[in-house]
């Protein structure tokens, strides 16, 4: 690297060059009667690997749909609730997959004779199984930490297939259908982990 581009690369980063060697942060040498400003960078965080959300390949076919303004808010609240809790991606992604199989990232409500016993919100959790109050199952917040609660319950779930993991926390009827959509949940998580 040349030295104009790599003083470059350093005045960037907050680090000063003095004759080929490094001199430690700017702010420490700065005049702060002159400097009163500190300058912000804004540096684009890298997508999370693909090797991390989908460890394991994805299991059959695979489904998508077409978010709208509030699916997305809904993805973005369980990527934010899943940081929040500490943990990786990769939960984020089995926390997503599990949402669009239960409500397409929507916050239902009681869908009157429609509704699966008394399930409600993003991942159709009930009251009656001690998932919490309605008011409180249908916070997305709330509601994927609780299912990342149950997550964390599961022993190995980091190594296991997508369809294993939400299953053994969710106890669905239909304990396969999970799997469809794992390609999506990375897709949305690789694009809004970082944003």
């Amino acid at each position: 690297m040349n030295t104009i581009m790599r003083k470059s690369v350093l005045s960037v980063a907050g680090l000063a060059f003095a004759g080929g060697v490094f001199a430690g942060p700017i702010a420490a040498h700065a005049n702060p009667a002159v400097d009163a400003k500190p300058v912000a960078v804004a540096v684009q965080a890298d997508k999370p690997d693909t090797a991390k959300l989908i460890p394991h390949g994805t299991q059959g076919d695979q489904s998508r749909i077409t978010l709208n303004d509030e699916q997305t808010a809904n993805a973005k609240a369980i990527i934010a609730a899943t940081k929040k809790a500490g943990l990786p991606e990769r939960a984020a992604v089995i926390s997503i997959a599990t949402s669009l199989q239960e409500s397409k990232l929507e916050n239902l409500g009681h869908l009157g004779d429609m509704n699966d016993h008394d399930s409600l919100g993003l991942f159709q959790q009930r009251p009656s199984s001690g998932w919490g109050t309605p008011e409180q199952i249908t916070d997305p917040a709330y509601s994927t930490t609780a299912f990342l609660k149950g997550l964390r319950q599961v022993d190995g779930w980091q190594d296991m297939p997508l369809t294993q993991a939400a299953q053994t926390v969710q106890v669905s009827a239909y304990p396969d259908a999970y799997a469809q959509w794992e390609q999506q949940a990375a897709d949305l998580v690789g694009q809004h982990w970082n944003s």
